[in-house]
């Protein structure tokens, strides 16, 4: 097979998977979870064989532990957020009040200074927006419904999540020896390399940024009850599990956090602890967990991160923000692999590549062919000598 043939193989094999994904999306989300969960705790149950355990035996160990606090942590968080949304949803009206106090001197002033048309013009302009936000905002809720939190799909990865992470965990090593045997032979050394390099990625983001988002979840949290804010442990654990989104989760908590302050406190103290809970956050964050337990092995730009989020989103709802950072440690690794060979050929050099020898490059079969085309010149030519009574060249 061409090279050429191949690479439209190849091609038409992810077209195909991409497509395959796109139409699933709908039930993806229990087996995407699953997979997630497996990939996390792999390298335990790899410890637990050390010590003797079967892969059976670690798999249930592992699986029945995680499930076990996976759900105690479920019961004790879920009353005290659920008790927290309904008091802002009672709250909500005051909150709106207190807002339009705060703001009305500002806008009288300003009103102030409009003719009464251009004051009429605002005002439709203003009632259009505030049509078209309510619209989204309740298209954006129906999204969400359908994509990741209809009820079916929350019975689905509560009770089949655990089941496909058992299977996948037991059967981890067998299925990537599996996929390791049927790799094309020519390029199975390049493929392993580039999968090691996704594998570093994805345990420096996905191990240690998931590590970073819990710890900073957990001390938001904290730190925001015991400063007294309303709402305090939503915003907090929110802040934190979306702090894998570069900057995202600090500057959304921030301002959520600050805003839900001055609304609720008179004394200036309280708003200025709430703030100081974030900037200590991105301290720890910044000169702590990250360099400890991310390290520079990561190779995501926050660009890239946050491109990758959005799209994901954007295409495949909820499944596709858990499909964004594998899919973007691929692509970023792929598009690495491709510049280093790029920066290495003779389309960015100019000329052969540096060391380069006579023939280096050309097939195997052509430059056999060619020292056999070699060697019968000389022979020719000898034999030509030799007739001629001339001595034979060298």
């Amino acid at each position: 097979m061409t090279a050429r043939a191949q690479l439209a193989f190849w091609l038409v094999g992810l077209v195909a998977f991409g497509l395959c994904l796109y139409l699933l999306r709908g039930i993806l989300l229990p087996f995407v979870a699953g997979m997630a969960v497996a990939y996390l705790l792999d390298p335990v149950a790899d410890k637990l064989e050390t010590w003797r355990f079967s892969r059976t035996l670690a798999t249930t160990v592992i699986t029945a532990l995680f499930v076990v606090l996976a759900a105690a942590a479920l019961f004790l968080l879920l009353p005290l957020l659920q008790q927290q949304m309904l008091d802002f949803i009672s709250r909500f009206p005051a909150y709106l009040n207190t807002l339009r106090e705060f703001l009305a001197p500002f806008a009288e002033s300003m009103l102030a200074r409009l003719e009464p048309e251009d004051v009429a013009r605002l005002r439709e302009a203003i009632a259009g927006y505030s049509d078209r936000a309510v619209d989204w905002a309740l298209g954006l809720v129906r999204g969400l419904w359908r994509s990741g939190l209809a009820i079916v799909n929350i019975l689905s990865l509560l009770f089949i999540t655990p089941i496909v992470t058992f299977y996948l965990l037991r059967d981890w090593d067998r299925i990537v020896a599996r996929t390791d045997a049927l790799l094309p032979r020519a390029h199975a050394e390049v493929i392993r390399a580039q999968c090691r390099r996704v594998d570093e990625t994805l345990a420096g983001f996905v191990r240690g940024q998931g590590l970073v988002c819990l710890i900073l979840g957990v001390f938001y949290a904290v730190s925001l009850v015991l400063v007294g804010l309303d709402f305090g442990l939503i915003i907090g654990l929110a802040a934190g599990l979306v702090s894998f989104i570069p900057y995202f989760g600090a500057i959304s908590g921030f301002v959520v956090s600050v805003g839900m302050a001055l609304l609720q406190f008179d004394d200036p103290l309280p708003i200025a602890a709430v703030a100081a809970v974030f900037i200590v956050g991105q301290v720890i964050e910044g000169n702590f967990l990250t360099p400890k337990l991310v390290g520079e092995r990561v190779g995501l730009h926050p660009v890239w991160v946050i491109f990758g989020v959005l799209a994901g989103g954007a295409l495949f709802g909820f499944v596709g923000i858990l499909l964004a950072v594998p899919a973007a440690a691929v692509v970023g690794v792929l598009v690495r692999f491709a510049l280093e060979r790029y920066a290495a050929s003779p389309l960015f050099l100019g000329r052969k590549p540096s060391g380069a020898v006579k023939g280096e490059g050309q097939p195997r079969a052509g430059r056999a062919a060619g020292r056999r085309a070699l060697r019968r010149r000389r022979r020719g030519r000898r034999r030509g000598a030799r007739r001629a009574g001339a001595a034979p060249p060298l």
